[in-house]
């Protein structure tokens, strides 16, 4: 047994990772919506699937928490 914790786990909850995505990136119909910002922010799952996008570091730390899941920044 490990005295590290899991990757998908830390402090019982399941760690979500948060970066900048430039908006340029996305498909069509979410450049739409995101209104002429240059960045928004994805919440992605442990193997990489996108939770959410959302306009701000900071609301996409609070969504992960409100949730129960531990959100870590990615760069």
């Amino acid at each position: 047994m490990s005295d590290f914790p899991s990757l998908k786990e830390a402090d019982g909850q399941p760690i979500v990772y948060v970066r900048a995505v430039k908006v340029a990136d996305l498909p069509s119909e979410v450049q739409d919506q995101a209104e002429g910002m240059e960045a928004i922010y994805s919440v992605s799952d442990a193997d990489g699937r996108v939770i959410a996008l959302v306009d701000d570091r900071t609301r996409a730390f609070a969504l992960a928490r409100m949730n129960e899941l531990q959100p870590v920044s990615v760069h």
